[in-house]
């Protein structure tokens, strides 16, 4: 931003005193706004007043040292002496250069940008096969002024209904909104990428003596010895905390569910009056809309406290929109980045000594329970649960779970 303010600041002084400056005074003008500004300062020049490079360099040189340029030229020329542009000298390259770009152009072909994913160079050979030899670095300034440039992918379609799409967020924060106004506890449920445990990398970066890092594998590989790490997550938006289930064994539905009454029994009842209702938000993975195992583990959780457990799944591939993963997750990773995670126990107080100025306090806990996988819910067990769908979308992201007997 500052260079930018900088470059309309000299444009604006150079279109001021141009109509009265010849060939010399104005490299002689361009020499001292360049001197001025420091390292890189006849390049912000030569941007600001469309002069080249070399004359802010040369108008530089005959500021500071006359003796090195004794020979400096002081003619001053016509208007439009100097070799011709290449479109001037052929005015045709410009039209052989977009009839090649046309055929390769990507994205939006009403929008006056294009991009292509040919080479500057591969457009001069084809150039010169047509008979306009150029160099490749020409075909750059040529590719500029016919308003191309190199650009990545944008993520702007949403589908065929974008205003359905966005019905669930907004029915979802509504449901928030009223639950936290009532002082009832909303929690968020995912789970973690699983943890290499070891002296493996850990991604970021942590301080240390300069010049001596800390030591890890070269390559990350499990260790049977110390085996992984599995952190289930549960973070409370109405109370900013956090707890942590960290599981040591296979990586199943059952295992991410058995978070829930995990973080229930260490925090939940000094958080919720008794008797007062849950509203969980999920994502789409072990704890997903699909998941029968999932629901079943609510009915328990429904079951043994008394509570009513709603639930709100995120639309598929809207994942990256969970509190969870920024709340929470973020904070924990941020806490342990740059240092390897040599042993669980290490885990489990990292995380639990993940501390924000806005009040985050964190519970973590070691599940060594073992969990089998290929276990699947049963129809008659599945027809068990007490499960009252919502009017909105109920049959697929949001429902209530009452505890057993309890009438719909």
């Amino acid at each position: 931003m500052m260079a930018r303010t900088q470059e309309q600041a000299i444009n604006a002084k150079y279109e001021a005193l141009k109509s009265e400056l010849d060939e010399r005074a104005r490299r002689l003008w361009a020499a001292p706004e360049a001197l001025s500004l420091g390292h890189g300062g006849g390049a912000t020049v030569a941007c600001a007043t469309g002069l080249a490079a070399s004359t802010v360099r040369l108008g530089t040189k005959e500021l500071t040292s006359p003796s090195q340029v004794p020979n400096a030229p002081r003619r001053l020329r016509r208007h439009g002496a100097g070799r011709k542009p290449v479109t001037t000298q052929d005015h045709r390259r410009l039209k052989a250069l977009d009839a090649l770009v046309e055929p390769t152009t990507r994205g939006d072909p009403r929008s006056p940008r294009r991009w292509t994913c040919k080479s500057t160079r591969r457009f001069a050979k084809a150039l010169g096969q047509q008979g306009h030899h150029v160099s490749h670095s020409t075909v750059g300034h040529l590719r500029k002024a016919l308003h191309d440039s190199w650009q990545s992918t944008r993520k702007t379609r949403e589908g065929t209904a974008p205003l359905e799409r966005n019905a669930p967020f907004e029915y979802r924060k509504a449901r928030v909104k009223d639950v936290r106004h009532r002082g009832q506890p909303v929690v968020s449920v995912d789970t973690k990428t699983k943890d290499w445990v070891g002296d493996c990398a850990n991604g970021g970066r942590a301080y240390h003596p300069q010049g001596a890092p800390e030591p890890v594998r070269g390559h990350d590989v499990l260790d049977k010895r110390v085996g992984t790490a599995r952190p289930d997550g549960v973070y409370d938006m109405t109370h900013t905390c956090g707890g942590v289930s960290v599981g040591v064994d296979q990586d199943t539905a059952e295992c991410a569910v058995a978070s829930v009454p995990q973080w229930w029994q260490r925090m939940g009842p000094r958080m919720s009056p008794p008797a007062q209702p849950v509203l969980m938000t999920a994502d789409g993975g072990s704890n997903g809309s699909r998941s029968r195992l999932w629901k079943v583990a609510r009915q328990t959780l429904s079951h043994a406290t008394g509570l009513e457990v709603s639930v709100g799944h995120c639309p598929p591939g809207t994942s990256q929109g969970h509190k969870l993963e920024h709340r929470l997750c973020g904070h924990i990773t941020e806490n342990w980045r740059g240092r390897p995670l040599v042993s669980q126990e290490v885990i489990v107080n990292r995380m639990a000594n993940t501390t924000t100025e806005a009040g985050l306090r964190v519970e973590a806990a070691l599940d060594p329970a073992p969990y089998e996988t290929g276990n699947k819910v049963s129809d008659d067990d599945l027809a068990q649960v007490n499960i009252d769908p919502a009017h909105f979308h109920g049959t697929a992201w949001n429902d209530v779970i009452k505890p057993r007997g309890t009438k719909r």
